[in-house]
């Protein structure tokens, strides 16, 4: 058995997840980096304290990346919703033009030949 068979790779699920790591881990690492700006400007407190709200701004800095996150998708799994019920409606409306034009050129060929 060679490396290419074995089971299907969905690349779009396998794009999606590897794009999610990286999201997260560029997340991480901006919340590290603030928390650091952060700390840094509290000279005045011990090294365990500063360490401390370092961890303490880093931790809140993810959470709120999170709820943004998760807000960010419900709005899109809104817009996502909204968005197929008006395609659902144009592409009815389009089909009873379609069918509409179709009856009226048949209508017309009826009376046509009817006339010859």
């Amino acid at each position: 058995m060679t490396a290419m068979e074995g089971p299907p790779v969905d690349l779009r699920a396998f794009h999606n997840e590897v794009e999610g790591h990286l999201l997260a881990a560029a997340a991480h690492e901006e919340a590290r980096a603030a928390a650091a700006r952060f700390a840094a400007r509290l000279e005045r407190l011990p090294e365990a304290e500063r360490n401390e709200a370092e961890r303490l701004f880093a931790a809140e800095h993810l959470a709120l990346a999170r709820a943004s996150w998760h807000r960010t998708a419900l709005r899109g799994q809104e817009l996502r919703g909204e968005y197929e019920e008006v395609y659902r409606r144009l592409r009815a409306r389009l089909l009873a033009g379609l069918l509409l034009g179709c009856a009226l050129l048949v209508a017309v060929n009826l009376v046509v030949l009817a006339s010859v």
